[in-house]
């Protein structure tokens, strides 16, 4: 019998995905961003170890939602003082901050540890086609 290897951090090869996010759902981008932040995708995840990859999001305000998310759906903070609850639209955080909108998100997607603090640094986003990571990109993914 063979035993399962668990990797250790200095051994984990990290590609460089861009994700086009034009046309398609928000959820579902979010779910494959996820998986590959967290390193699900690769024959030797450890859960322990981040052995994810680098990941772009291009065209971040192109992503569709259904229903009648973008005027309904609310992301609520605090701001540490009493009374200071902020409310942002969904539609209002996508035209001004797609960036945070997609951090926000995909963090919830994410494990509770230090290790998503990790992850999260490995996320790139670019409201519209161009990026600068030309240099580091091998995978493309439509």
């Amino acid at each position: 019998m063979k035993a399962t290897q668990a990797i250790k951090p200095s051994e984990v090869k990290r590609d460089w995905i861009v994700v086009d996010a034009a046309g398609k759902r928000f959820g579902k981008v979010l779910t494959e961003v996820a998986t590959l932040l967290r390193g699900k995708h690769k024959p030797y995840f450890t859960p322990n170890v981040d052995c994810g990859d680098f990941v772009i999001i291009i065209n971040a305000e192109k992503v569709e939602f259904s229903g009648t998310k973008l005027d309904t759906k609310l992301y609520h903070r605090h701001t540490g003082y009493f009374g200071g609850v902020k409310t942002e639209k969904l539609g209002d955080l996508l035209n001004n901050n797609p960036a945070k909108l997609y951090r926000l998100a995909v963090r919830g997607m994410l494990p509770k540890t230090n290790l998503a603090k990790e992850m999260i640094k490995k996320l790139k986003v670019y409201a519209g086609n161009e990026h600068p990571h030309t240099a580091q990109v091998k995978v493309e993914v439509k």
